[in-house]
């Protein structure tokens, strides 16, 4: 197992614009070290708002080491806390989703208010006050229908990407929205592999026959430099989106550690189906066209998002161990879109659910790839590759700078 020294080292001894390190990629220490350098101090992408509606809702992940729940209170908020009984540690809430008036740990019924004061504790002496017996909270941010969360004492700053989130999610009526089908999988492979598969299209030829029926593998359709610089194809859909008011352009924080842009699908494709139509009769949001392609999301470490027209799918990755990642996955249709109705099921997952299996098994194959002792990191592609780059190097600038010992200040 690599103590800090050891990690730093295979960082700093990194090639330029090379894959990692084997050890990076499956080594116990790395894999702790990601833990509490980034997943405890970053935000992630946690749920969407619509997954809890209504009061009492709640849902639950599990990042690391920590156990947690989000909820929606009376007042309509939603908080997120720490999901262990104050009493002996208990879970709260075991499954993934859920509802109740109250929290209630199943063991010994000590009982929380959905702000997180208890307000019942049976038998606990005259001098037991409920008032520090509160359940831990975790910070929260609702961008717009999308829930992050933050384990950090102090988590970074969110106000830049969250007004941005708050402007280019507006046409897509996350609020008014609800979970038609989640997926979850389990994928034999480092975080790390699977977003970088997700980062790049190098693949997608070989692998996404169904994928590839309406989002193209041409990297020009998803490399933009900036606002104003990208393919004669996105540019155009740029200017149509600006004539129409809806929010396009790319927007990204300066270290490529989020996006946002809007791209068009192939041949004037609606939606991601095997007949390139709409999934869903009654569409999401106010986008003015069928065509208006996707507004395309991510978000380092642990989310990548597609908005259509007519539905949205969010992604969710969470690391379990060095070798295994968990995937979930969510189809947002309309609030009042009615199953048989105005949609298919089947017509409106078969896509990625065929994507994600392809995708796991490519990571899967490539994880056992990067066991063998034979393996050695090789070069990226720089025209298709790019997405991958950014995210090596975003991964390598974090580490080395949160590991890297500082230089002691000079006396006065």
């Amino acid at each position: 197992m690599l103590n800090t020294a050891e990690i730093l080292d295979h960082i700093t001894s990194r090639q330029k614009n090379h894959s990692l390190s084997r050890e990076l990629y499956s080594d116990q220490g790395v894999f702790e070290a990601d833990l509490e350098n980034l997943w405890y101090k970053e935000w992630i992408f946690a749920i969407p708002s619509c997954d809890i509606p209504k009061t009492g809702n709640h849902s639950t992940l599990q990042v690391g080491a920590y156990p947690i729940v989000i909820v929606r209170g009376g007042d309509g908020v939603i908080r997120a806390f720490h999901n262990v009984c104050r009493h002996r540690g208990q879970r709260l809430c075991p499954k993934q989703n859920g509802s109740s008036p109250k929290l209630v740990c199943p063991y010994h019924q000590w009982t929380y208010d959905l702000d997180g004061r208890l307000v019942f504790a049976r038998d606990m002496g005259p001098d037991f006050d409920p008032s520090k017996y509160s359940l831990k909270p975790v910070h929260v941010q609702d961008a717009d229908g999308m829930v992050f969360i933050c384990l950090a004492e102090n988590p970074p700053e969110f106000e830049r990407l969250g007004g941005l989130l708050k402007d280019y999610l507006a046409p897509s009526g996350l609020k008014d929205a609800k979970v038609a089908f989640s997926s979850t999988i389990v994928e034999n492979g480092n975080w790390k592999l699977v977003i970088e598969n997700n980062r790049e299209c190098y693949h997608c030829g070989g692998s996404h026959p169904s994928l590839c029926r309406s989002y193209s593998d041409n990297p020009l359709m998803t490399v933009m430099e900036g606002p104003n610089a990208a393919s004669p194809e996105i540019l155009e859909h740029w200017q149509r989106c600006d004539d129409a008011g809806v929010p396009a352009r790319f927007v990204n924080q300066d270290d490529m550690q989020w996006r946002l842009a809007r791209v068009p699908l192939m041949n004037n494709a609606e939606s991601f189906t095997m007949s390139t139509k709409a999934a869903v009769s009654r569409r999401m949001g106010t986008m003015p066209w069928n065509d208006a392609g996707s507004l395309m999301f991510y978000h380092f470490p642990s989310s990548w998002n597609h908005f259509l027209p007519d539905h949205a799918i969010v992604f969710r990755l969470l690391p379990i161990s060095p070798t295994e990642t968990e995937v979930t996955s969510k189809w947002l249709v309309h609030k009042d879109a009615v199953e048989g109705v105005d949609y298919d099921l089947q017509k409106l997952t078969e896509v990625w659910l065929a994507t994600n299996d392809e995708d796991r098994r490519v990571v899967e194959e490539n994880q056992k790839g990067i066991l063998s002792p034979a393996y050695e990191p090789g070069p990226y592609s720089p025209n298709q590759e790019e997405g991958v780059i950014h995210f090596v190097d975003w991964y390598c600038r974090k580490m080395l700078d949160l590991l890297a010992p500082q230089p002691a200040m000079a006396a006065e």
